[in-house]
């Protein structure tokens, strides 16, 4: 556990529990957490986390002007569900990118899990535009990634990180609940 992860994963800690209250400065401690992280992973090659965190880092900047901006006459974006459509666009767009992704971090480098992490990041992509749209719906594919993302983290000895995501899995079952009650989501 190094300075550079410790620091990193407070800030994380800090970020999500900001954005389970709705609090757009979740977005830019995420953007100086993603920048963190994305050394972190080059590091431990983990090079489709590392891509991840790049693509983290102009998706910070998406959500925090979502978040300000968008409607602003009634104070930035309101938390909606995703219709059935944009959960079949999602789910397929990540299933693509990680077989693309996944085929090309198993064949042109050294990743050290090559298709796991490629799934992760391509769903993690879908989970992220999800949260930046406020779809409650993030929250639960936020659940299920964190999960596996502490398996893949406590298999590369990034214990620090594994617990991160651990306590992003607690942090994501107490968005989902928060968001579904949301007074605008429950009024429609």
């Amino acid at each position: 556990m190094s300075p550079l992860e410790l620091s990193a994963a407070a800030l994380g800690v800090l970020a999500v529990w900001l954005t389970t209250r709705q609090n757009p400065w979740c977005w830019p401690i995420g953007l100086v957490m993603v920048l963190m992280y994305s050394w972190i992973f080059f590091e431990v090659k983990l090079y489709s986390d590392m891509l991840l965190q790049l693509v983290y880092a102009a998706l910070q900047l998406y959500g925090w002007r979502q978040w300000t901006r968008s409607s602003a006459a009634q104070g930035g974006r309101q938390v909606s569900r995703l219709t059935s459509a944009q959960l079949g666009i999602g789910m397929l767009a990540g299933t693509a990118g990680s077989v693309a992704l996944g085929y090309a971090m198993a064949n042109w480098t050294d990743a050290a899990a090559p298709w796991m992490d490629a799934a992760l990041t391509a769903f993690s992509l879908v989970a992220q535009w999800w949260m930046a749209q406020k779809r409650v719906e993030c929250w639960l594919l936020w659940i299920a990634l964190d999960v596996l993302f502490v398996v893949l983290f406590l298999d590369k000895g990034l214990y620090l990180t594994a617990a991160l995501y651990a306590l992003f899995t607690l942090l994501a079952v107490q968005g989902w609940n928060a968001w579904r009650r949301d007074p605008v989501l429950a009024a429609t």
